[in-house]
């Protein structure tokens, strides 16, 4: 399978906003979005005519891909999952992106970046009750605990991630443990309460062509 292997912040400043690809460096004025607020390359500064439907529906597909981390193949296999889910597709959608393992791990705060959480995860720094996992997409269901292996609790890739972390700051279907380095995942969120910036009903629309 294929995989990007040039900047992360090529790819936030293609989309024009931060994809938050870097961890803490996206927080600081060193983020390149920060400096240069337009693409790449060397046309990223010239002026040009206004983008078509399909253009803002494919740019939208490809910041929520770019911002979860997937392949082209990938994200529309998760599409067509939540295609067969009952209810609002793009809901369903992002409901399935923020079951997968590689981004819990990251907003709990375990990792500084979703990129760094698939990596640790591969490693085996990870229990999902008490078993050890080591695939990123793997899809969590409510009440399940996520734990940081003992031998990997004196990380400080782990510790400095978590720092950011503040108590009224977790989202509403997780809760940490900071002392024990664990986490639950309460309950499959609603899509009001995901912090997205996103507008999935367009990918919706661009699949449905």
């Amino acid at each position: 399978m294929g995989r990007y292997i040039e900047g992360s912040c090529r790819l936030c400043r293609r989309e024009r906003q931060k994809l938050f690809l870097k961890g803490t460096k996206c927080f600081t004025e060193k983020c390149p979005v920060e400096r240069r607020a337009y693409p790449p390359g060397s046309h990223g500064q010239s002026r040009r005519q206004k983008i078509s439907e399909y253009g803002v529906q494919l740019r939208e597909k490809q910041k929520i891909r770019r911002m979860y981390g997937l392949q082209e193949v990938q994200f529309r296999n998760y599409f067509e999952r939540a295609l067969s889910i009952p209810g609002r597709t793009g809901e369903n959608l992002v409901k399935l992106l923020e079951r997968r393992l590689d981004t819990v791990v990251y907003r709990l705060g375990f990792a500084p970046s979703r990129k760094a959480g698939r990596q640790m995860i591969v490693h085996g720094h990870f229990m999902v009750n008490n078993k050890v996992v080591s695939i990123p997409s793997f899809l969590l269901k409510a009440g399940d605990a996520i734990q940081v292996i003992d031998k990997s609790k004196k990380l400080e890739v782990i510790h400095s991630s978590m720092k950011r972390m503040k108590d009224n700051t977790m989202l509403p279907w997780l809760s940490l443990d900071k002392a024990g380095m664990v986490g639950t995942f309460l309950n499959v969120p609603e899509r009001a309460d995901v912090p997205l910036n996103a507008n999935e009903q367009l990918v919706v629309e661009l699949y449905s062509k």
